[in-house]
C-alpha cells in the first residue's frame, strides 16, 4: 500500500467517478481501476460494488477513505515542511487568463515572470472566467485571473484593477480618436446587439446592466471570442458591450459610448483555490503579477 493508491481512492470517493478522478489525478481511468483492485487485494475486502454504471464505495471503502484523508494530509505537511520552496519547485506552472487581458494588459507582467523564473515551466491557458474557476477548483490551474463579480468562497481573492464595460455602435469611417459618446436608453432599446454567450460570466454582467435600464434587447448573434464581436460590430452587424482595454485599436469602425448616469465596470482579480497548504510558488507569482500589473 502507498500514499498514491490511497490518493486515487479519495479521489474516485468524492468525485464519484472514476473518470473525473483520473482527469484530476492525471492518469488513465485502467490504471486508476487497476491500482484500486490492488488496494483491495492488499486490505483483503472489497472497497467498491458496481450500482449499474456507477461504482459505489462500500463501508470498508468509506473507512478507508477516512484514514487516507488523514494520512494524505500528513503526507502534505511533511512536502510543505521540506520541499515547498518557489526556487527549487520544478514542477510545472500553469496560469489561466481571459484573451483580453491576456491580450491588452498581461504582456509585460509576462515577460517579468519569465525574467524572474526562467527554469520554471509555465504553462498559460485562456479561458472564460466560469471555466477558469473550474479549473482552479479542481486543481488543473495553480493561479487564474478571473473576472468579478464572481461568487465563489473556494477561492482566495486578490483585486486588481477595475475595468469599464462600454457599449459599441458600427460606423462607416474609420475612428481615430478616442472619445466615449452618450447613448440613451431608448437607443439601446431598439438596437440589435452581438453579445457573449448567456452561460458566461460576462453576460450575466451584462444582462444584469440592462435589466437596470428595464431593457431586453435584441439579441441577434453570440460568439465567446472579443476580437470576433468586435469585427462583426465594424462589419455593421449590430451594436455590443465590451471591455475598454480591447476597444483603442486603430482605426477602428465603432464608436464607444455609455449611458448617461449608469456605468459597468467589471474587477480583473488573481485567484487561487484556497486550501490549507498553498504552493509557495503561486504565491510568489501571484505578488510578481500583482507588483506588475497594478505598476
Amino acid at each position: 500500500m502507498d500514499i498514491r493508491q490511497l490518493e486515487l481512492l479519495v479521489a474516485v470517493i468524492d468525485l464519484s467517478s472514476v473518470t473525473k478522478a483520473a482527469e484530476t489525478m492525471h492518469v488513465s481511468p485502467g490504471a486508476i481501476s487497476l491500482q484500486l483492485q490492488n488496494l483491495a487485494g492488499q486490505v483483503n475486502t472489497e472497497l467498491f460494488v458496481r450500482q449499474g454504471r456507477r461504482l459505489v464505495p462500500t463501508p470498508a471503502g468509506l473507512r478507508l477513505a477516512a484514514h487516507a484523508r488523514s494520512l494524505i494530509r500528513q503526507m502534505r505537511e511533511i512536502r510543505q515542511e521540506f520541499a515547498n520552496n518557489p526556487l527549487t519547485d520544478n514542477l510545472p506552472f500553469h496560469f489561466a487568463t481571459g484573451a483580453t487581458t491576456l491580450i491588452h494588459r498581461l504582456g509585460k507582467p509576462l515577460r517579468a515572470l519569465r525574467k524572474q523564473y526562467p527554469n520554471t515551466h509555465v504553462e498559460v491557458t485562456v479561458l472564460p472566467t466560469e471555466e477558469i474557476v473550474a479549473g482552479l477548483l479542481d486543481r488543473r490551474f495553480d493561479l487564474g485571473l478571473i473576472s468579478l463579480p464572481y461568487s465563489e468562497e473556494h477561492l482566495t481573492i486578490t483585486p486588481l484593477f477595475e475595468e469599464e464595460l462600454l457599449i459599441l455602435k458600427p460606423v462607416g469611417r474609420g475612428q481615430s480618436a478616442w472619445r466615449v459618446g452618450s447613448i440613451s436608453v431608448e437607443e439601446v432599446a431598439e438596437s440589435p446587439f452581438l453579445l457573449y454567450p448567456k452561460r458566461s460570466n460576462m453576460r450575466t454582467m451584462i444582462d444584469g446592466f440592462f435589466a437596470s435600464l428595464n431593457v431586453s434587447p435584441e439579441v441577434v448573434m453570440e460568439a465567446d471570442d472579443t476580437e470576433a464581436i468586435k469585427r462583426l460590430v465594424e462589419s455593421g452587424f449590430g451594436y455590443s458591450m465590451l471591455p475598454e482595454f480591447a476597444l483603442r485599436a486603430r482605426p477602428r469602425f465603432f464608436e464607444p459610448y455609455r449611458v448617461a448616469g449608469r456605468r459597468l465596470a467589471r474587477t480583473q482579480a488573481l485567484a487561487m483555490a484556497k486550501t490549507e497548504y498553498p504552493r509557495a510558488l503561486t504565491r510568489c507569482i501571484a505578488k510578481l503579477l500583482e507588483t506588475e500589473i497594478r505598476g
